[in-house]
C-alpha cells in the first residue's frame, strides 16, 4: 500500500457503505475520493489508511474529533474500519473541500491583505481547539482549506494534548522541533502558525538553517507579521508567544506601522431601498472563500457585450479591520451618480425595458489589486423584483480568483434598478454583469437577461 497508484485503483468502487467514486489524491499512507453518505447529495470526502498497530487509537482520536464543532474545522461525519481487495483499512468522513492553500502558493504568495484576512478564521479555530483540551498537530498550507466562502482547518490531525507519542517524529519544518520526542502541545501548533504565516507571504520556508538556534523570518516579511512570526518560532516552547497574543498584535494599535486609511466619501445618493441595503452590506462579516486561496493566471470567459458600463479610478487603500470583526472583504464602494456620467453613462434598454438605477463597484485592498496582471473578469447574475431590488446573486462565472469573485457578489447584491413594464406593470428582471479587475480600475457592465 505504499504507491498511491494502488490506492487509485479502487477509483469507482461501490461495493462497501461509502462508494469511493473520484480520487482526489493520495500519499504513501492515505487515499482520498469524493464520496456521499447514505440518503446526502452532498459532495463529501472519504480518507482510507492502512489498519496498522495504532488502528483502535487511531479511531478514537478521529471519534473525539467528530464531536468538536466550530465554523472554521472541517466536520467529521464517520469513522470506522473496512476491507478493499482483503487489506484492512481504517476509513474517515468528512467535508469536502476543493482549494487548499498549498495548491496556490506555488503560483503566488499572498498579499499582506489576504494574509490579515486568513489569520482570524486559523487563530479562532485554534483557540477554540486549545480550549477542549486539544491541538491540531498539523497546521501546514495544505490543511487549509477554502469552503464555500469560510475558511477551514482540517481535522483529521486532532489530537489530545495530554497524550504523549513516542513513535511520533518531525515530517517536516511546519512540525514544531520537540515533535521529534514525541511531544504535543498548544506551543507546537504556533510554531505552525509561524512557518505557516512565512510560507504564505514568501512561498519559501528554507529559512530555517541551524538547528541550534531559533529562526530569523525573511526581511522581506512585512510589519506585523515578521514580529509574529519571530515570537512563533522561538526553539523554546515556553518563549513561543500564545494565540491570543498573536491576536492581539493583529489589532491596528499593535500595528508596527500605520494602518492605511481612507478618506471618507461622499455621502451616496439614498432611496428608500437603500437604507436596508446598506445595513446587510455592513453586516456581512465572514470571510470570502478562501479569501485566501486566490490565483490569477487565467480570465474567466468573456461575457457578451452590453450596452451599459461604468468604471471607478482606485480608490485610497482601505484601512485593515479589526481581527475581532474581519469582513470577508473591504467593503464595496457605491459608484456616485457623478461619477458614473463622467466615466461612462448608463443607458436605458429601450427595446427590452428596464434600467440600472445605482451600481456598486467593488474595490480590492490596494496589496490584492497590485497582484493583478491583465484583467480578471467575473460574472454575476441578478435577480431583480418588481421594485427593482437584488433578491438573489449567483456567480455564473467565477474567475480565477475567490477572493474577487467575492467582491463582486456582494457588490452586485446591492445593485438597484428601474424595473421593465409591461402592460403598465413593473416586472421582475434578471441581469447579467461582468467585473472587470484592473490593476488600476474596477468596471461593471451590465445587461438585461431576456426570461
Amino acid at each position: 500500500m505504499s504507491n498511491p497508484e494502488t490506492w487509485k485503483k479502487w477509483e469507482g468502487r461501490a461495493d462497501g457503505k461509502f462508494p469511493l467514486r473520484q480520487w482526489l489524491g493520495g500519499s504513501d499512507h492515505s487515499a482520498v475520493f469524493l464520496t456521499e453518505r447514505p440518503g446526502q447529495t452532498q459532495k463529501v470526502a472519504i480518507k482510507l489508511i492502512a489498519a496498522d498497530a495504532d488502528a483502535d487509537e487511531q479511531l478514537v482520536r478521529w471519534r473525539a474529533a467528530a464531536q468538536l464543532s466550530h465554523p472554521h474545522l472541517m466536520r467529521i461525519y464517520d469513522a470506522g474500519r473496512c476491507r478493499m481487495d482483503g487489506t484492512p483499512l481504517l476509513y474517515l468522513v468528512m467535508e469536502y473541500a476543493e482549494e487548499d492553500l498549498s495548491q496556490i502558493l506555488p503560483q503566488r504568495p499572498l498579499a499582506p491583505a489576504e494574509v490579515t484576512d486568513l489569520l482570524p478564521p486559523l487563530l479562532d479555530s485554534l483557540s477554540y481547539l486549545h480550549s477542549k483540551g486539544f491541538v491540531h498537530g498539523r497546521v501546514k498550507p495544505s490543511n487549509v482549506h477554502a469552503m464555500d466562502d469560510q475558511l477551514k482547518l482540517s481535522a483529521d490531525q486532532i489530537v489530545s494534548a495530554a497524550a504523549s507519542n513516542p513513535a511520533s517524529r518531525r515530517r517536516d519544518v511546519y512540525d514544531a522541533p520537540e515533535t521529534a520526542a514525541g511531544i504535543i502541545s498548544p506551543a507546537g501548533d504556533v510554531w505552525s502558525v509561524g512557518v505557516t504565516l512565512v510560507a504564505a507571504l514568501t512561498q519559501n520556508v528554507s529559512f530555517e538553517s541551524d538547528p541550534s538556534s531559533s529562526p530569523d523570518p525573511p526581511e522581506t516579511v512585512p510589519p506585523p507579521f515578521r514580529g509574529i512570526a519571530h515570537e512563533c518560532l522561538h526553539l523554546d516552547p515556553k518563549r513561543r508567544c500564545s494565540i491570543s497574543e498573536i491576536q492581539a498584535r493583529l489589532q491596528p494599535a499593535g500595528r508596527s506601522v500605520p494602518a492605511e486609511t481612507q478618506a471618507p466619501p461622499p455621502p451616496p445618493r439614498r432611496s428608500k431601498r437603500s437604507g436596508p441595503i446598506i445595513a446587510a452590506s455592513l453586516a456581512a462579516a465572514v470571510l470570502v472563500g478562501l479569501v485566501i486561496f486566490l490565483s490569477h493566471g487565467k480570465n474567466g470567459p468573456e461575457q457578451a457585450s452590453a450596452p451599459a458600463a461604468a468604471s471607478s479610478e482606485q480608490a485610497a487603500p482601505q484601512s485593515q479591520p479589526q481581527a475581532q470583526a474581519l469582513p470577508h472583504a473591504p467593503p464595496a464602494v457605491a459608484a456616485k451618480p457623478a461619477d458614473r456620467q463622467a466615466s461612462a453613462p448608463t443607458q436605458k434598454l429601450a427595446s427590452s425595458g428596464g434600467d440600472v438605477v445605482n451600481q456598486v463597484l467593488p474595490e480590492p485592498s490596494k496589496s490584492a489589486r497590485n497582484t493583478i496582471t491583465g484583467t480578471i473578469k467575473v460574472g454575476v447574475r441578478v435577480d431583480v423584483d418588481s421594485s427593482g431590488k437584488v433578491t438573489a446573486a449567483k456567480l455564473t462565472s467565477p474567475g480565477p480568483s475567490r477572493y474577487f469573485a467575492g467582491l463582486a457578489l456582494k457588490a452586485a447584491q446591492q445593485w438597484e434598478f428601474s424595473p421593465p413594464q409591461a402592460d403598465g406593470k413593473p416586472t421582475p428582471s434578471i441581469w447579467a454583469i461582468q467585473f472587470r479587475y484592473k490593476r488600476t480600475s474596477t468596471q461593471a457592465v451590465p445587461q438585461r437577461v431576456t426570461r
